[in-house]
């Protein structure tokens, strides 16, 4: 099983919310996931989103390849940590 870590995208009409999730490949863009690790909101400026970097890194350490919106979100948010460390 290939494992993934994406967006799931949530919210109404032009009210766009995102959560990050642990999913099988095959399963689709809202369907089924194994785990919740984020939410992002595009929408709000500043600090839009949360992630739990503990369990990404658990994740990636196991084989999960996160999608390019969720990589960038992950490196954002080190710089965050590591600045305010």
């Amino acid at each position: 099983m290939s494992v993934s870590i994406r967006l799931r995208r949530e919210g109404s009409l032009n009210n766009p919310y995102y959560k990050v999730v642990v999913a099988d490949q095959r399963s689709p863009r809202d369907g089924k996931f194994i785990e919740l690790v984020g939410n992002y909101d595009p929408k709000k400026t500043g600090e839009n989103a949360n992630v739990d970097l503990s369990r990404i890194d658990y994740w990636i350490k196991n084989g999960a390849q996160p999608s390019d919106t969720v990589r960038s979100i992950i490196k954002k948010a080190r710089k965050k940590e590591t600045a305010a460390a």
